[in-house]
């Protein structure tokens, strides 16, 4: 076939749309959300490209309207699991010997795919099945996504140029290896853009993969690789399978084949999976990559110049933005004596007059926490609040299941610093806020350094740049993201890498290079063009 050094199309991020009032957008995606949720589908899984159904039927409702059915997926076990390898390891050879350009025109057509004709049904679908709001689903499963395969694209190209130097008579160069076996991903329910992301980040590089999606995100997993379909992507090379994580994980990390892990959830099950991958280090043909972003008790910290609104502001958004439930979500905020009453202020007049509901009423600003067992946990920990002589709920502390799984913004004030919301990850709509003297700014930051094993989002709010400096440095390992006067969320592809250290993961920074080359194993290649026909180097010679 033709060859050439071929230029990359312009990448840049994809523009968010406003949804406003009368615009365009908002109508089509009002209309679209009624056709997605007046259709009740079937689900099946899609293993070496075909749809695969078991006839055991799992229920998918709207977490907001749990009473209405959107349709069902059909749940495999562990030999579901078993095909899905064999058809990853059937669909390599010729995958992995595709042209760089001809993988990366497939997601660069997905990414227009997505943007483009897919649009309005991506956020219809992310926002019923995973109650997300019209511009918390935007900036998620639309932009983010399209961000993800057009720069990961862009970020392999760079990769590829990523060659050595040569001496005289000497051509060197690398070659960039997809990993020997198949690569697992297990993804989470709160961002669609990472569940495409994770699967989709190997496989460009030329990997294949095995894809299990949270219970609570199949509907929008489908739909990802419907669009995959459309753009391209070869029969096998990503098998999407619905079953236990548990299950799951049995089968593949038992497997020879097994060749890395692409993860986003909890820390304690990322920590079972690398106990496993350890226990059964013996049996691989390689040792695994094994690439994961689990928890976080991301904070914000005030020092006494930092301005009340505007620190209350970065509060309300950063806990309470889709329910607290991104992994970057504000959960703990330490501030000074001296700006609390204000910021208390401000933060009160805000959710006094934030809506919550669901996601079809535009106006509502939090909708539903993603299901039963996480409404519980998070109604438990208000109940323990209220009851605690260490802790005070403040603002909110309303919850209601009956119609939706609805909890209301809540704040609670510590009354130490190791009460423990501030210390454990609560996923949902409640911020724990801790209060410091003024004159104990240092202490406190020591205190907010040691609080939490996690490492993922922080922010700080000052107006005295040398404090700035003084607190960025404190803080250097407290946060793989940190922001300076400015909310912990909302990280952007090519601008904000994002990823964290200690208990928040491996850091290895998705949608950027530092990811795309957990990836890839290099192999450097040394072409002599004139070869040597004399054992002897002159240093062996005889004067």
């Amino acid at each position: 076939m033709p060859k050439g050094v071929y230029r990359l199309p312009n990448i840049t991020n994809e523009p968010i749309k406003s949804y406003a009032p009368g615009s365009p957008e908002r109508k089509a995606l009002k209309e679209k959300l009624a056709e997605v949720k007046n259709t009740v589908v079937d689900l099946p899984m899609i293993i070496d490209g075909k749809e695969i159904r078991t006839g055991k039927l799992m229920d998918i409702r709207p977490p907001h309207e749990h009473k209405h059915l959107l349709g069902h997926y059909h749940q495999g076990d562990a030999s579901h699991i078993q095909m899905a390898i064999q058809a990853a390891m059937k669909a390599k050879p010729a995958w992995e010997k595709m042209n760089w350009e001809s993988r990366a025109a497939i997601f660069l057509k997905a990414a227009e795919l997505i943007a483009g004709p897919y649009r309005q049904l991506m956020n219809a679908v992310t926002m019923l099945g995973q109650s997300k709001n019209a511009f918390q689903a935007e900036i998620d499963c639309v932009c983010e996504l399209a961000d993800f395969y057009r720069f990961n694209v862009k970020n392999m190209y760079e990769i590829y140029h990523m060659q050595p130097n040569s001496s005289a008579g000497i051509w060197d160069r690398n070659v960039w290896r997809p990993l020997e076996g198949f690569v697992f991903a297990l993804t989470p329910f709160n961002f669609t853009s990472i569940a495409g992301n994770l699967p989709g980040a190997p496989v460009l590089m030329g990997n294949v993969c095995v894809w299990k999606p949270s219970k609570t995100a199949v509907y929008s997993a489908h739909l990802i690789m419907q669009i995959l379909k459309e753009a391209g992507l070869p029969d096998g090379v990503i098998n999407l399978v619905y079953c236990s994580g548990p299950v799951a994980s049995d089968v593949i990390l038992s497997n020879k084949d097994f060749a890395g892990i692409h993860f986003t959830g909890s820390t304690g099950v990322f920590n079972s999976v690398w106990t496993n991958i350890v226990k059964n280090i013996n049996q691989y043909r390689t040792y695994p990559r094994i690439v994961g972003e689990t928890g976080g008790k991301d904070y914000i910290f005030a020092d006494p110049t930092a301005p009340a609104k505007q620190v209350a502001t970065a509060m309300v958004r950063g806990a309470f933005e889709y329910q607290g439930q991104k992994c970057s979500a504000a959960s703990r905020a330490y501030i000074p004596s001296n700006i609390w009453p204000e910021v208390r202020k401000y933060v009160e007049a805000d959710l006094a007059q934030i809506k919550v509901g669901g996601v079809e009423d535009f106006t509502n600003f939090v909708n539903a926490v993603i299901d039963e067992d996480s409404f519980d946990k998070l109604a438990k920990a208000i109940d323990n609040a209220q009851a605690s002589p260490d802790a005070e709920v403040i603002l909110g502390g309303k919850y209601d299941k009956s119609e939706g799984y609805f909890i209301y913004p809540t704040v609670i004030l510590a009354k130490k610093p190791d009460y423990v919301t501030m210390q454990e990850e609560l996923f949902g709509p409640v911020l724990t806020v801790y209060v410091y003297e003024p004159d104990k700014v240092e202490e406190t930051l020591d205190i907010l350094d040691h609080t939490s094993s996690y490492a993922l989002t922080g922010a700080i709010f000052s107006q005295d740049r040398a404090a700035i400096e003084r607190m960025t440095e404190r803080l250097t390992y407290t946060a793989g993201n940190f922001y300076i006067n400015d909310k912990p969320t909302g990280a952007v592809v090519d601008q904000q890498p994002f990823g964290g250290g200690r208990a928040s993961g491996t850091n290895d920074k998705a949608g950027s290079v530092l990811n795309l080359l957990r990836w890839v194993s290099p192999q450097a290649i040394k072409e002599t063009f004139v070869p040597a026909t004399d054992y002897m180097y002159p240093n062996f010679l005889e004067d």
